[in-house]
């Protein structure tokens, strides 16, 4: 994953809400190349998009175990060959998209993430499976019983599927 390879990015959105509370079902292709961040491990950047029918307004990817479990961590097999590091973690941030039509109507700012499956094949290089696209809805609850305190949690709901290929 280099900025010499450009990736092409599907993102098939299914049930975002429009500006005019619609929902649809919409397919968006984007090129984009990975951007390290020198000095960083795991390996970590952003993206660069090159083209695309939706517009990337800040994205952020990671190399990453299994956010979900932990343990005593793969990069242990780093110090004897290339480090495994089985999942991307990628965040999308989308600009507003105005949809075809005469009405007007537009979809929002989007923020996205997905876990990928992350592997490295000897003849093909890097390979990126497909994976559930997700949106966090954000509930605020309270913390204590008197309600003083409060915490944010979070939940993944899909919104659709991420596919990303090397061109």
């Amino acid at each position: 994953m280099t900025e010499e390879t450009t990736w092409t990015f599907r993102l098939l959105l299914n049930g975002i809400p429009t500006e005019k509370g619609k929902k649809i079902d919409q397919l968006f292709v984007i090129q984009a190349q990975f951007i390290e961040d020198e000095g960083y491990e795991p390996p970590q950047g952003s993206l660069k998009q090159i083209k695309g029918d939706l517009q990337l307004t800040k994205s952020r990817w990671i190399l990453s175990e299994d956010p979900d479990n932990r343990k005593d961590g793969l990069w242990v097999w780093g110090l004897f060959s290339e480090p495994l590091y089985p999942f991307l973690l990628l965040n999308l941030e989308t600009g507003k998209f105005d949809l075809p039509g005469e009405d007007g109507d537009s979809v929002l700012p989007l923020k996205l993430f997905a876990q990928i499956n992350h592997k490295r094949d000897e003849e093909k290089g890097v390979l990126l499976s497909q994976a559930e696209l997700n949106v966090r809805e954000i509930e605020t609850v309270k913390a204590d019983p008197i309600g003083a305190a409060t915490v944010d949690v979070y939940e993944e709901v899909a919104v659709g599927q991420i596919t990303i290929q090397a061109t």
